[in-house]
């Protein structure tokens, strides 16, 4: 799954009703090596790292036998040092060097 150009977070809903469903979307997590967060209360799953969200969706869905519906997907970018030049504004222009005058 990893190894893809762009850092992207999604958010999906599934119904996880019981603790053992989420023990079981845990180890699914797990295994896929991406960063996540699962928030039993909204039955909300947070999923971060280098990906393709469709792909994680359906296997996600194949893995847990639930619907998964896609709320958001935020894609975050390569490197986050590349942003921060991205954002900073150019240095001022340079006077031109002092020259004497002549006498």
């Amino acid at each position: 799954m990893s190894g893809h150009g762009q850092v992207t977070c999604m958010v999906m809903k599934i119904n996880l009703d019981c603790n053992a469903c989420c023990r079981k979307m845990r180890r699914v997590l797990l295994r896929m090596k991406e960063t996540h967060m699962i928030d039993k209360p909204y039955c909300r799953v947070v999923v971060c790292g280098r990906f393709i969200p469709a792909d994680v969706a359906i296997k996600i869905r194949k893995k847990m036998k639930r619907r998964v519906a896609i709320l958001e997907i935020q894609e975050l970018g390569s490197n986050p040092n590349d942003q921060t030049e991205q954002q900073m504004p150019p240095p001022p222009p340079q006077a031109p060097p002092f020259l004497p005058q002549p006498a």
